[in-house]
């Protein structure tokens, strides 16, 4: 049986085009995605929330991720209350800028908010939100989500410090040369806070679940679930940790160096693959299906 690999028809074109250099390889947008943790009671190792992209979204449609999207170039001079390791820190970690780091972390922080409706901040260095239910706080979210209000405007007017000590940065994945939506993305770990909730707030799923990675991947390997290699690959990543504090103590140690997938042609056959994830490896025929 096929896996879940997710694979777009138009691929094996693209690749082709961009071999002939009849296509010019769209510049990624930066982006961040989090994959949020939590115990559970009776398990062995945490849950993972994970959603299900609608059908009708042009990228990636009817694929299981995790809350995630674009930076918002607004958050890369605005003062933001920080708490955490520095700017400094997180640039040497993420390998970009301050700036660019204060974005990418802020990106996170606010795709996680917009997303799931779990907030990474708090009224002081050491506290975290305990709800963000309500009217008010609906009304703050839509306008993120409309890019009405910048993630630091929305800091500012609620007097809330970023908690970007609770995120560790877990890896890096740039969307392949030939895509023609294009992102480079940093995963972040996160633990759930105490006294908030996961919702599905977003516009672009249909589902959210709380699944163990390892259910998660069976299924992805049976062809229940559809996924993209990133999402996978961090999945089997997470599974031999015991408690989501323990994922989040590893995360430092973790290696960033970017993941970008390579399509070579060979006798007139595709080959894609992903440099150090040979089980996304495709041989792509010449007018044939991958295999």
């Amino acid at each position: 049986m096929a896996n879940g690999q997710w694979y777009p028809s138009e691929w094996p074109d693209r690749i082709r085009a961009l071999a002939a250099g009849t296509l010019t390889p769209v510049t990624p947008r930066r982006a961040a995605t989090v994959m949020l943790l939590k115990d559970h009671d009776g398990d062995t190792g945490p849950v993972v929330h994970m959603l299900r992209r609608r059908a009708s979204m042009a990228f990636a449609a009817g694929a299981y991720a995790y809350p995630g999207g674009g930076v918002d170039p607004r958050d890369d001079d605005r003062h933001v209350r920080w708490a955490g390791p520095t700017r400094a820190w997180w640039a040497d970690r993420l390998g970009v800028d301050e700036a660019a780091a204060q974005a990418i972390v802020c990106a996170a922080v606010r795709e996680t908010y917009e997303e799931a409706g779990v907030l990474l901040a708090g009224p002081t260095p050491d506290a975290v939100v305990g709800d963000t239910t309500g009217a008010d706080w609906e009304a703050d979210r839509a306008a993120l989500v409309a890019r009405e209000l910048s993630f630091a405007e929305f800091l500012d007017r609620r007097g809330l410090v970023l908690r970007s000590d609770l995120l560790g940065a877990w890896a890096r994945w740039i969307t392949p040369e030939f895509e023609s939506r294009r992102y480079d993305t940093w995963f972040f770990v996160a633990a759930l806070p105490k006294g908030q909730r996961t919702r599905n707030a977003s516009t672009e799923a249909d589902r959210t679940v709380w699944i163990r990675p390892a259910a998660a991947a069976a299924s992805y390997d049976k062809g229940e679930l559809l996924m993209m290699p990133p999402t996978i690959a961090t999945l089997r990543q997470l599974q031999p940790y015991a408690t989501a504090a323990d994922a989040l103590a590893a995360a430092p140690e973790r290696d960033l160096t970017p993941v970008l997938a390579e399509a070579r042609l060979v006798d007139g056959e595709i080959v894609l693959s992903w440099p150090g994830h040979d089980e996304f490896t495709k041989h792509i025929p010449s007018g044939g299906a991958p295999v």
